[in-house]
């Protein structure tokens, strides 16, 4: 029994040119955006002595979590510097953030709209699920067919990688708010505007941040295969080291991207850790909810 062949492939190449033709104004103004952002960020990072931004990131280490990350971030980005990889290391950091900041800033709004309306929660699931279970490399085809090579294609493949756990820890994080609290703000004459600001994020803020911590655990590993569409940077490293088989270079620039992605997963942890000032919330609510109740 022969069964006929659906041309999938077809139909996704039908529809990527209608994309590509409609919106060629919005790829090249994503294109020049992306560029100069990145760009940006990368000469800012590179244009300061590598001891300042060393000691800036320590600060931000021990003001964020304690003196003992501060040290490790001065031990382990010196080890860096040492074998030679702080441009490389800037490179893949620029990346990381800015296609961190483009996917947080879709992914935190999509979250909120699914945990506010089940309809839209389950359009989103296994739309999510696609873009997670996708190989990595297939979204390296159609950005390069967009962008060409270079930063662009590898953010804009990044993004897309990495935006799932955002939407997803940031819905799980705003349904899982006490109900309680939420009627509380609701006794109070709060608006569902003022509840989602002044109590649904604040209380799902350490599982919206475990989400950004995902995304950029992802965007990490996904900067590394953005060394295949020449995105510059360690990834770009790792893919020399494996042509030409050099093993001393693939593991220093692999020791440094561990390097960069513990320091940005302490940072965020510690950043997303903020239990006292849940409970603490939680409780007065409670209480003024008591209140309430007796007058």
């Amino acid at each position: 029994m022969n069964i006929p062949k659906i041309p999938i492939g077809t139909w996704g190449q039908v529809v990527f040119d209608w994309f590509r033709d409609t919106f060629d104004w919005l790829i090249d103004f994503f294109k020049v955006f992306i560029d100069i952002l990145v760009n940006g960020i990368v000469d800012g990072l590179l244009s300061v002595h590598f001891l300042v931004v060393i000691v800036l990131f320590a600060a931000l280490g021990w003001l964020v979590r304690s003196w003992q990350l501060a040290v490790g971030t001065i031990i382990s980005l010196l080890l860096i510097v040492s074998m030679g990889y702080w441009q490389s290391a800037m490179q893949t950091l620029g990346l990381v953030l800015v296609a961190t900041l483009i996917a947080v800033v879709m992914a935190i709004p999509l979250g909120i709209l699914a945990a506010k309306s089940d309809r839209f929660s389950a359009f989103m699931k296994p739309l999510l699920d696609f873009l997670q279970t996708m190989p990595a490399f297939v979204y390296l085809v159609p950005a390069v067919l967009l962008f060409s090579i270079g930063f662009v294609p590898a953010i804009f493949a990044t993004v897309i990688f990495a935006i799932a756990p955002g939407v997803r820890f940031t819905e799980l994080g705003i349904r899982g708010v006490d109900g309680e609290v939420v009627e509380a703000g609701q006794a109070f004459g709060a608006k569902p505007g003022q509840i989602l600001r002044g109590i649904q994020l604040p209380l799902a803020l350490p599982t919206i941040m475990a989400g950004i911590n995902q995304v950029i655990m992802l965007s990490l590993s996904m900067a590394v295969l953005g060394g295949f569409v020449g995105a510059p940077g360690l990834g770009k490293d790792v893919v020399a080291a494996v042509m030409q088989q050099q093993l001393p270079a693939g593991i220093e620039s692999g020791v440094s991207i561990v390097i960069i992605a513990v320091f940005l997963d302490r940072v965020t942890a510690a950043l997303g850790n903020q239990s006292e000032y849940q409970s603490s919330l939680l409780g007065l609510f409670r209480k003024r909810k008591a209140d309430a109740k007796k007058a």
